[in-house]
C-alpha cells in the first residue's frame, strides 16, 4: 500500500461523496505539521479532479495517486 511513503494518518473515505472527502481531508490537514503526509482512500469518482483542484488552491501537494480496485488512494503532503 504505502510501503515507500511514510504517512502520519490514513483516512478511509469510501462511501462518501463530494464534498465530504475534501472536507474531512482539509480539516485534518489543519492539525498537521508542514511536510507531514496523509493518505486518503476514496470511492468518489469525482475525487480524481476534486483532490488535485483542492491541493492547488490550498497549497498542499499530492505526492502520489494510486488506483486500488474501484477506489483511489491519494497521498497528500502538507505544505
Amino acid at each position: 500500500m504505502n510501503d515507500e511513503i511514510k504517512t502520519v494518518k490514513s483516512f478511509d473515505l469510501t462511501g462518501l461523496s463530494c464534498p465530504m472527502p475534501i472536507v474531512k481531508v482539509s480539516k485534518a490537514m489543519k492539525e498537521l505539521n508542514p511536510g507531514d503526509i496523509i493518505d486518503a482512500l476514496t470511492s468518489d469518482p469525482g475525487a480524481l479532479t476534486d483532490f488535485p483542484a483542492w491541493a492547488k488552491t490550498s497549497g498542499n501537494d499530492i505526492v502520489d495517486t494510486r488506483p486500488e480496485g474501484e477506489n483511489t488512494r491519494f497521498f497528500i503532503k502538507k505544505s
